[in-house]
């Protein structure tokens, strides 16, 4: 997907669609993690479908619950979702992240 250090930098519009394209994926794993939130909020705690997506939402963003757990499916749930969230979270933020920093080594490199 990247270009070899050895190879000449790509220009602007190519690098503009590359990051559009890693956009894309980003936000994939962002709406597939909040679908398993909400499902899993739907199904465990039977919250509506909004409290679901609340809740699912503030536990993908780091923030934590809004609703209280009462059940222990439901603690066993918010558990594991927490911590696929905050790799899933980081995750999407390395795929944000890898244009820009790609192209910016490889200027580095280029310039020496």
């Amino acid at each position: 997907m990247f270009e070899h250090k050895s190879q000449k930098l790509i220009s602007r519009k190519e690098f503009i669609s590359r990051q559009l394209k890693c956009t894309l994926y980003a936000a994939v794993i962002i709406a597939f993690s909040l679908a398993i939130g909400v499902i899993g909020y739907s199904t465990t705690c039977d919250l509506p479908f909004v409290d679901a997506l609340l809740n699912a939402s503030m536990i993908l963003a780091g923030m934590g619950p809004v609703d209280e757990m009462t059940t222990d499916t439901s603690k066993f749930f918010a558990s594991f979702y927490a911590i696929y969230s905050g790799v899933a979270f980081l995750s999407t933020i390395g795929v944000f992240i890898a244009p820009m920093l790609h192209r910016f080594m490889h200027k580095l490199h280029l310039e020496k």
